[in-house]
C-alpha cells in the first residue's frame, strides 16, 4: 500500500502533471487509470497512478486521441506500431501542409517587397512521367520559383530528373559537366551582347571574392545566354572554390528577385545550397536514395526530407576531394 505521505490529491496531481482535474477525471472515465480513494471517497494519486497519468499526458501531447492512447498503453506491440505509424503519417501530412503555407507566405512577402501583389507564381510549371530509375510515375512542379536546387545521393537519379526537366520546360537548356572548351570563346566572340553581360557579371563576382576561371566563364555563359528561359545546370560547383561559390550564389539570389527564368542547380555543396539562408524565391527538390518519387523539401529542421538533404551536402573542400578521386567518375 502506498505511503499516505506520497499520495496526492486530484488538484495536486493535476498541478504536477500540468493538466486540469477535469482531464484526470476523463482519463478515469475512459478506463485509462484508476486512482485510489480516501475513506471519505476523495481521489488520491500515488506513485503508480502518477506514472500512468504521466504516460497519458505525454502521449496526448504528441497529438494522440484518447482511443489511440488506450491502444498504445494496453495493446499488443504490433497494434501499437500500427497506431503510431498512422499518427506519424498524419503528422507528416500536417507538416507538408504547413510547409506549403510557409512557402506561400514567403512568396507573397517577396512579391510585396518588389511591388507585386497577389502574384505568387513564376509562370513556369512542369509535368512529365519520371524516367528510370523510377517507375514512370507522373511528376508535377507547380509555381516554379526562380531558384531551385536538385539534390540527392549518388545513384538517386537526380541527373536524369534534371535532363527531363530541361526537355519539358519551354526553351530550357541543360548545362552539363562538359561545358568548357574552345566553343565558349567562339560563342562569346559571335555574340557581343552575351559577351558584355558575361564580362559585367564576372567583374562583379571577382570584386566579391570570386576567382576567374574557365569553369566560371562557362557557367556564366549559360546563365546569361537567355535570362528569361529556364536553365538546368549539372553540378554547378564544378571547378569553383568556396569564395567563388559564395559570390555566385549571392548574385543568383539577387537575380532570382527580378523574376528571371528559373534556374535548376544540381549540387551537393553546402556553399551552393546553404540551408540557413534559403529564401522565398527558392525551392529544394530531393531525389531520395530509395528511388521514391522526387519531393520538394522545406528548408527547416523537422520538415519531411530535410535531414536527407542535409546529409547529402558537404563543404567545398570535401566536394573537391571527392571530384578529384578517380573512383568518383
Amino acid at each position: 500500500m502506498s505511503n499516505p505521505m506520497s499520495l496526492l490529491s486530484a488538484s495536486e496531481a493535476a498541478s504536477q502533471l500540468g493538466v486540469t482535474t477535469k482531464a484526470l477525471r476523463l482519463y478515469e472515465q475512459r478506463g485509462l487509470m484508476a486512482p485510489g480513494r480516501t475513506p471519505a471517497g476523495y481521489r488520491v494519486y500515488g506513485p503508480d497512478e502518477m506514472l500512468r497519468a504521466s504516460e497519458i499526458v505525454t502521449l496526448r501531447a504528441l497529438g494522440l486521441s484518447l482511443e489511440q492512447v488506450a491502444l498504445v498503453l494496453g495493446g499488443e506491440p504490433q497494434r501499437i506500431d500500427s497506431v503510431l505509424g498512422a499518427h506519424e503519417a498524419s503528422l507528416g501530412r500536417k507538416i507538408r501542409e504547413l510547409a506549403d503555407s510557409i512557402d506561400k507566405i514567403r512568396e507573397l512577402r517577396a512579391g510585396l517587397a518588389c511591388g507585386r501583389r497577389g502574384d505568387t507564381s513564376a509562370g513556369f510549371n512542369a509535368a512529365f512521367d519520371l524516367p528510370w530509375p523510377w517507375g514512370g510515375e507522373r511528376f508535377e512542379l507547380r509555381e516554379i520559383p526562380s531558384l531551385n536546387y536538385i539534390i540527392g545521393p549518388l545513384g538517386s537519379g537526380k541527373t536524369r530528373l534534371a535532363k527531363r526537366l530541361a526537355e519539358t520546360l519551354p526553351d530550357a537548356a541543360f548545362l552539363g559537366l562538359e561545358r568548357g572548351g574552345p566553343a565558349i570563346a567562339s560563342r562569346l566572340e559571335a555574340d557581343a551582347a552575351l559577351k558584355s553581360r558575361v564580362k559585367r557579371t564576372s567583374t562583379r563576382l571577382i570584386t566579391e571574392g570570386a576567382s576567374q576561371s574557365q569553369d566560371l566563364t562557362a557557367l556564366l555563359v549559360g546563365v546569361e545566354a537567355d535570362p528569361r528561359a529556364a536553365l538546368v545546370v549539372d553540378m554547378v560547383e564544378q571547378g569553383l572554390d568556396q569564395a567563388t561559390q559564395e559570390a555566385l550564389m549571392s548574385y543568383l539570389r539577387q537575380r532570382a528577385v527580378t523574376r528571371a527564368g528559373p534556374l535548376f542547380l544540381m549540387t551537393r555543396s553546402s556553399s551552393i545550397l546553404d540551408l540557413s539562408v534559403v529564401g522565398p524565391n527558392e525551392s529544394i527538390i530531393l531525389c531520395p536514395a530509395n528511388h521514391s518519387p522526387p519531393m520538394r523539401v522545406a528548408a527547416y529542421p523537422g520538415a519531411p526530407g530535410y535531414e536527407a538533404v542535409a546529409t547529402c551536402l558537404a563543404s567545398p573542400e570535401v566536394r573537391a576531394r571527392i571530384a578529384s578521386c578517380p573512383q568518383a567518375a
